[in-house]
């Protein structure tokens, strides 16, 4: 079967699991949300899933990935269980408040919505579309464009559930949030959540994302969150993607920002048979800070592609990109990243950097930085390198009694020590060190507490 025809097949099933859902798909979600979703599904029709012949998808063939007569979860599957009996993240002084997601639905069905101190929100994204319909409609499907992004499209026509979280204006949550998406099936599934969150100016906010799988099925995750970052707030977003070999995981982040505010977005890879993270930000007013890191351990087949799209749109903004890679095996990579300077953008800050180690002849990693600039005073730089470990720093630690294996990684620690210590929560910073150490010595084929043999 030709890829043409696997394009073709793979879109014209979703069309048709839409059509003879529709519902289903449309119940219990408001009108607003519905007439969103035709929007969507009209676009999804004539863009289909991205194939190699969209520039942005180059090096990733998700037809493939999504040709299967994957299960959709168009409605919550009744799994009980106590997260804390099979899972824990196993971050001792990690003090947050912790969100479930199974299947990319809200997991706490008995209390979908919580009003916390200070009036700040969170819960099912479902039920706040119900009770929240202003706040909602105002933010919903505003930053997450679908005109040209066939994978958010197909999101948004399907979109049922996800996580919501609203903070007014001047909060300060003090502990952070952390997100648990779990898949756990006893047959293939897709699942498609839809995360909204939106700080008010003057607030800050701190999520820790952690995506696993429970069981032995491979999955498929098409996944988009949406964020909006008022006047002056400060937000901090760390994800550590964990997931067996089995699993596919297309994530949409999309930051807007508005003047002044600050964001910190940490993404840390140490599992997954394919992963695929796209990372778009509108810096929507003047003296906006954007900082966005990425750390990805891959061996065997897995494949990584990160893309990050940061629009200078205001003057006096600032971003960085920094991501790093350690490639073994027969693993492959791909990082495009792009930084547009409007015109009117003037004192722009932007730096852009990606490296990458290759650990045998079989990897294979593309890299592909870009400068898009029309302002004429900025500061402005890009690079990558793809290598090998740098051999006389290696003689030099051997010639000081360390063995090779060990001297190996020291070296690939420190390589990716400049990413972890960007992660603004310490106690999570010193147990993503943890784990990228026993990851780089192979120690670490799971989640360290998991109980589940699914790698």
């Amino acid at each position: 079967m030709s890829l043409e025809t696997i394009k073709t097949d793979t879109k014209e099933r979703f069309i048709e699991l839409y059509q003879e859902n529709q519902d289903l798909i449309k119940n219990d979600l408001p009108d607003y949300i519905n007439e969103v979703r035709e929007k969507a599904f009209e676009q999804f029709k004539k863009l289909g899933i991205p194939d190699k012949k969209n520039e942005n998808y180059k090096y990733t063939d998700l037809n493939k990935e999504f040709d299967n007569t994957y299960k959709m979860y168009l409605s919550p599957k009744n799994i009980e269980f106590q997260v804390d009996d099979i899972f824990k993240c196993d971050v001792p002084d990690l003090n947050t408040k912790v969100i479930l997601l199974l299947n990319g639905w809200y997991y706490d069905r008995e209390n979908l919505i919580q009003e916390l101190p200070g009036g700040v929100i969170i819960g099912s994204f479902q039920k706040a579309a119900e009770l929240y319909p202003d706040l909602v409609k105002k933010h919903f499907a505003k930053y997450a464009g679908f005109e040209n992004e066939g994978l958010v499209a197909l999101n948004t026509a399907f979109v049922k559930d996800g996580v919501f979280l609203y903070v007014p204006k001047g909060v300060v949550i003090e502990k952070p949030i952390q997100i648990i998406n779990i898949l756990m099936d006893d047959e293939e599934g897709l699942t498609q959540h839809r995360n909204l969150f939106i700080l008010e100016e003057n607030s800050q906010a701190s999520i820790v994302v952690c995506d696993h799988t429970l069981s032995m099925p491979n999955f498929v995750t098409n996944s988009v969150s949406e964020f909006y970052i008022g006047e002056n707030a400060q937000f901090d977003f760390s994800r550590m993607q964990n997931e067996h070999n089995g699993s596919k995981q297309v994530s949409h982040l999309y930051f807007h920002q508005e003047r002044d505010s600050r964001v910190s977005a940490n993404n840390i890879s140490l599992h997954g048979g394919l992963i695929r993270n796209n990372v778009n930000v509108l810096l929507n007013g003047e003296g906006c800070e954007n900082n966005t890191y990425g750390l990805y351990l891959t061996d065997k087949g897995q494949h990584i592609d990160n893309y990050v799209f940061i629009d200078h749109a205001n003057p006096n903004c600032t971003s960085n990109q920094l991501f790093k890679g350690v490639l073994d095996d027969f693993a492959t990579g791909a990082f495009n990243g792009k930084v547009l300077v409007r015109k009117d953008a003037q004192n722009t800050l932007a730096y852009q950097t990606n490296n990458n180690i290759l650990l045998t002849d079989d990897a294979d990693f593309n890299t592909k930085p870009q400068l898009e600039i029309y302002a004429d005073d900025v500061k402005c730089s890009h690079g990558a390198t793809v290598g090998q470990l740098d051999e006389d720093a290696l003689f030099y630690l051997r010639s000081r009694g360390i063995n090779k294996k060990e001297a190996k990684l020291l070296l690939m620690y420190a390589f990716a020590h400049d990413v972890i210590h960007k992660i603004q929560v310490p106690a999570l910073q010193e147990r993503i060190q943890d784990l990228v150490d026993k990851r780089l010595r192979g120690e670490l084929s799971r989640c360290n507490n998991c109980q589940m043999h699914c790698c």
